[in-house]
């Protein structure tokens, strides 16, 4: 005789995560993800991100969390990478970009007013 199926136990509400309970590991860094990718051209003219193939072109963002094993990087500093390497995450409702410190170019640390320093290449 054949057993009836097992009822399934209540759906937990899904919390949402926030950057504070991520704990990132090894080497990765959260950065937020950089504008849409719209460009002007030298004559002023608007180009849409979806007009032009994939450009290799570096962009900065900020960090917002760092990874136990990142040497160069703090939360805080603007990093220069290329947004293809970067995973796309989603904490606290916001979208991010998830990176390995080695796909970082650049790092430029705030100074004390506030203002983006020479950068520091990798």
């Amino acid at each position: 005789m054949p057993r009836a199926p097992r009822p399934k136990p209540p759906a937990r509400p899904r919390r949402r995560k926030r950057a504070e309970d991520v704990r990132l590991a090894g080497d990765r860094l959260v950065v937020g993800v950089p504008e849409d990718g719209e460009r002007r051209s030298r004559a002023g003219l608007l180009i849409p991100a979806t007009a032009v193939a994939a450009p290799r072109r570096c962009v900065w963002s900020d960090v917002v969390r760092v990874g136990p094993d990142v040497r160069h990087v703090k939360e805080g500093d603007r990093v220069l990478f290329l947004p293809q390497v970067g995973l796309e995450v989603e904490i606290d409702g916001g979208d991010y970009l998830l990176l390995r410190e080695r796909d970082v170019q650049a790092v430029a640390s705030p100074t004390s007013d506030g203002e983006a320093q020479g950068g520091q290449y990798l």
